[in-house]
């Protein structure tokens, strides 16, 4: 279910009921824990958090028109998204939100690469959420992303 909006805002106003307050209690977690550096807006239809061009320049390599990608969430059909490249790119990162979630949540993980599902808003742990948020500086992010980048661009080459 991909919502068409201008603003978070809009979005918020577009997403059904049953999942309006949880990703409100989201957002809300999010802006009070992500580092400064990154901006909010709107990126692939979600409310996203973004390395904007100001502070990285070249962009995302898949289209550099765009700000780098860092974080997402996304009411979807069937659960509620939280989209974190961080813990994609980052193996420590990963280890330590698997262990957390064990401890704090006493639903099992669904998870993807960097998509962590939620059937209800309930089940969402949102200290937990807003400590993964926390953890990761827009610097250290382009950091990351730089380095993970070039390693896959030479890696080809070879």
């Amino acid at each position: 279910m991909q919502i068409q909006a201008a603003n978070v805002a809009d979005y918020l106003s577009q997403v059904e009921d049953s999942k309006r307050e949880g990703i409100t209690k989201l957002i809300e977690i999010i802006r009070a824990s992500i580092p400064k550096g990154f901006e909010e807006r709107i990126n692939y239809s979600m409310p996203s958090w973004v390395v904007p061009h100001s502070i990285f320049p070249p962009g995302y390599h898949c289209d550099p028109k765009l700000p780098l990608p860092f974080a997402s969430i996304a009411a979807q059909k069937n659960f509620i998204a939280v989209y974190h490249m961080g813990i994609y790119a980052d193996p420590k990162l990963l280890d330590w939100f698997v262990s957390e979630h064990k401890k704090r949540s006493s639903k099992k993980l669904d998870m993807g690469k960097s998509c962590i599902r939620y059937k209800k808003a309930e089940d969402i742990p949102y200290d937990l959420i807003g400590e993964l948020f926390a953890k990761m500086t827009a610097q250290e992010w382009i950091d990351l992303y730089s380095k993970n980048y070039d390693t896959a661009r030479n890696s080809k080459k070879k």
